[in-house]
């Protein structure tokens, strides 16, 4: 179950999914707005954001738990890099209220992740 109770069908349903979705949006509009010496920094950051999801979305349609948690932990060392990204750009002083709200949404992100990766390994003991 996820946190509004209903049963998760798919990907889709799965709150850290969402909230990477969310994140990557965010991520792809600072991209669009850094200048074009930042290019190769824009395309890391874009790389690592869509992993985020991505990664959550395939490891939904794996068939062992084992396989579901090693996409989640690229999952979340994708955000691990995203997220260091975020802060150096943070000190640079660029696009403060986008690289802040994009910071927040990694939050949003984490805390449903761990909390999926932690149910998972769980069930993963239990059998």
């Amino acid at each position: 179950m996820n946190v509004t109770n209903k049963p998760i069908r798919d990907y889709r349903d799965i709150i850290a999914w969402q909230r990477a979705m969310d994140l990557a949006v965010i991520v792809d509009v600072i991209c669009d707005r850094l200048p074009r010496k930042s290019w190769e920094l824009a395309s890391q950051m874009r790389r690592a954001a869509n992993s985020v999801h991505s990664c959550i979305a395939e490891g939904n349609g794996r068939f062992s738990t084992a396989d579901y948690l090693r996409h989640l932990a690229m999952s979340n060392a994708s955000l691990n890099e995203l997220e260091s990204d975020l802060f150096f750009l943070e000190r640079r002083e660029t696009q403060l209220d986008a690289v802040r709200q994009a910071l927040q949404l990694s939050v949003e992100v984490r805390r449903p992740l761990w909390g999926l990766i932690k149910a998972l390994r769980r069930k993963g003991n239990e059998s």
